[in-house]
């Protein structure tokens, strides 16, 4: 009774400091769940890992009661983990570090062989961890490309003309926008969730296994392609109302109960396949163990396992460990910056070369989202033709859902869709000699296309990737105590008739202009 009461206030102690190093990151980590339907089977992963877990509780309680002190090693990588998500502001990070530090309390509980025993449900919590923002947009952008050429086959199969052009589908009087919510990413991360689940209880080798878990993707990506040709079929038959409110709905429950049918069916096949002693039902197929590895009886089995797991002293320390490492959090989230002195961007020279800038302000709902310490939004023309849009959001101080993000999660919005990404580079103007470098973003919708150039501005240094800004926000934050910085976005319009190398020239030339300014407005 004892060791249960001291397990039971030990776990409490843990969860609480846990619950309050990782707030700012399990509240972004339930705001997907419960806000977004890409991730919204994540609720139900910690429910399935933890089932997964007390099925194996016979089989921990027959181990020899010997914990590990390597889990206190594992728990304090996963607070340096923690630091490194903290200072490079990736939600990612934060999550990877807080599920290493469970691992490390569940070595320091039961063992390394008891943590064996439950490597696939910790492993398993990992799938309802939400993707980076600039990966998910690349894979959502590529999905919808596949889902809509496999939409217009499908409706090409059944006699319906149709074209693909990007991601809008021309049925004649009536065009398609196949959006990022018709991807098909929706149906990818929990179909390939639940196929790890199904791989996990599947009895069989595990050829068949990993044919099951990679089926995933190609079952989730034909199948919504079909969909999207039976909404085309239907907006042919009934108009474009067809393709919204409860058709749309409804046709994606269902599209995502074939899939998992298919996926039960592969199953069945995949256990019938081989030599005759090897071929089983499905029922036969699937099963949950206990003890040593036996399987359990479909009639039900002990709800207490014969002997409970009490908190020797390498759980207690790690216990103890999390109370330091918590005013810590709390030294390292109020951290004092010193970034230089600047100009407002209300200050920012609406004439630049003969360009002439007419400022604007942005709506409050992207300003609540950005979270931005100033910005300038404003439209420069030069002539009567050529114009540029400029945007630059400054960050003082870059903490976690507050720092200059990738647009590619934004520019595909509207209807706007990303055809081409690349990198560009031109001559600086004469006060630097090193080239200026810019990622080059083709957008379109319809037949409107515009170009965008954009980069990160992290103090002295122009950045074109992500992945390095995030690196220099953690360098920088340790050696300089500074995170400030500023992304830069400049967007033009290829009008009727006028070449994409013309409004890249445009574009460049109102660059290197502009470049000269903003180092007053975001410091080196």
């Amino acid at each position: 009774m004892a060791s249960t009461r001291a397990l039971l206030v030990s776990s409490v102690a843990v969860v609480a400091f846990l619950g309050y190093l990782y707030a700012d990151s399990l509240e972004f980590l339930f705001s997907r769940w419960f806000g977004s339907d890409d991730y919204s089977h994540g609720v139900f992963v910690p429910l399935i890992a933890g089932f997964l877990i007390w099925q194996s509780r016979h089989q921990l309680s027959h181990l020899p009661r010997k914990q590990s002190w390597w889990g206190l090693a594992v728990i304090g990588l996963g607070l340096l983990v923690y630091i490194v998500g903290e200072l490079s502001t990736l939600f990612l990070v934060l999550h990877i570090s807080l599920w290493i530090v469970l691992v490390g309390l569940a070595m320091t509980l039961v063992g390394i062989y008891g943590t064996k025993v439950i490597a696939f449900p910790l492993g398993y919590l990992l799938t309802a961890i939400p993707l980076p923002t600039f990966f998910y947009a690349n894979l959502a952008s590529q999905l919808q490309l596949w889902s809509s050429s496999l939409g217009v086959w499908c409706l090409q199969l059944v006699g319906v003309m149709a074209f693909r052009e990007g991601n809008v589908i021309d049925l004649g009087p009536v065009q398609l926008q196949v959006v990022e919510a018709c991807s098909g990413i929706r149906y990818l991360l929990p179909l390939t969730s639940l196929a790890l689940l199904c791989a996990y209880v599947f009895e069989a080798k595990l050829w068949k296994r990993l044919v099951l878990v990679l089926s995933a993707i190609p079952i989730s990506v034909f199948i919504n392609g079909f969909r999207i040709g039976m909404i085309g079929v239907l907006v042919e038959l009934h108009g474009k109302g067809a393709a919204e409110g409860f058709f749309h709905l409804f046709e994606g429950w269902v599209i995502f109960m074939v899939s998992f049918g298919l996926l039960i069916l592969e199953m069945a096949w995949l256990g019938r396949l081989g030599t005759e002693e090897s071929r089983k039902s499905l029922r036969e197929l699937v099963q949950w163990r206990n003890k040593e590895g036996e399987v359990v009886a479909n009639d039900g089995v002990n709800l207490l396992p014969t002997r409970i797991f009490s908190p020797g002293p390498a759980y207690l320390c790690s216990v103890a460990l999390f109370a330091p490492w918590a005013l810590f959090g709390t030294v390292l989230m109020d951290r004092e910056e010193r970034p230089p002195t600047r100009a407002a961007f209300v200050d920012f020279p609406m004439e630049i070369n003969g360009w002439q800038g007419q400022p604007f302000p942005l709506e409050q709902r992207y300003i609540d989202v950005l979270r931005f310490d100033d910005y300038v939004l404003a439209d420069y023309r030069s002539g009567a033709l050529q114009q540029v849009n400029l945007y630059v959001a400054y960050y003082r101080s870059q903490r976690k859902g507050q720092s200059a993000h990738s647009p590619q999660s934004c520019l595909p919005g509207g209807g706007w869709e990303i055809a081409s990404l690349t990198q560009a580079e031109w001559p600086s103007s004469e006060s630097t000699t090193q080239p200026l470098r810019a990622n080059r973003a083709v957008i379109q919708k319809g037949d409107q296309k515009q170009i965008v150039l954009y980069w990160f501005k992290q103090r002295e240094r122009k950045i074109t990737s992500e992945y390095l800004v995030k690196w220099y926000l953690l360098w920088d934050a340790f050696s300089r105590k500074r995170t400030d910085g500023a992304l830069v976005r400049l967007a033009a319009l290829v009008r009727p008739g006028e070449s994409e190398t013309a409004v890249d020239q445009r574009l460049q030339g109102f660059a290197t202009a502009v470049e000269g300014e903003l180092t007053k407005f975001v410091p080196d």
